[in-house]
């Protein structure tokens, strides 16, 4: 390995390292050129109540990858007192994308997480259905317990009630 040759990263507008490379409607990035799902701008700077109602359409759609970016933007730029919410409904979105790409591991390590945040934010604001989100991430649980398929392409929980 040649540790003197120095690897050209994308690169945004203020010079802060990007991966450009498109990606399928998993999240994994595909060879430079090919098409992919449109990219969750980085700066993406949303309402609330926009946040959820995007994010449930990417759900809707089988797009937990892109969800989980649209409520990483909340978690990152939102109120502080806020960020376990959001930090939690990011890890949810993460841990579909996981069941998605068959990582059963990795979804049984997100779902966990997200719940135990999402337990902790309670009462939950924006209409955010925190129970029945907590009751669909502890079925999913126990399907991988129990080695019960899942269907993924029925991963769509409703994020508000």
């Amino acid at each position: 390995m040649d540790h003197g040759t120095v690897v050209e990263r994308d690169r945004d507008d203020a010079g802060i390292a990007r991966n450009a490379r498109p990606r399928d409607r998993f999240g994994r990035p595909l060879p430079p050129g090919s098409p992919g799902v449109e990219r969750i701008p980085d700066n993406l700077d949303l309402t609330a109540e926009e946040t959820l109602d995007y994010a449930q359409r990417l759900l809707d759609d089988g797009l937990a990858f892109n969800a989980h970016e649209v409520l990483e933007a909340a978690w990152k730029n939102g109120p502080f007192a806020e960020r376990m919410l959001w930090q939690g409904l990011a890890q949810y979105a993460v841990g579909l994308t996981h069941l998605q790409r068959g990582n059963a591991k990795g979804a049984r390590t997100l779902l966990e997480r997200a719940v135990s945040r999402l337990d902790a934010s309670r009462p939950w604001p924006y209409d955010i259905d925190g129970p029945a989100l907590m009751a669909y991430a502890e079925r999913l649980l126990d399907n991988l317990d129990t080695g019960r398929e899942i269907d993924i392409d029925h991963l769509n929980p409703r994020l508000r009630g």
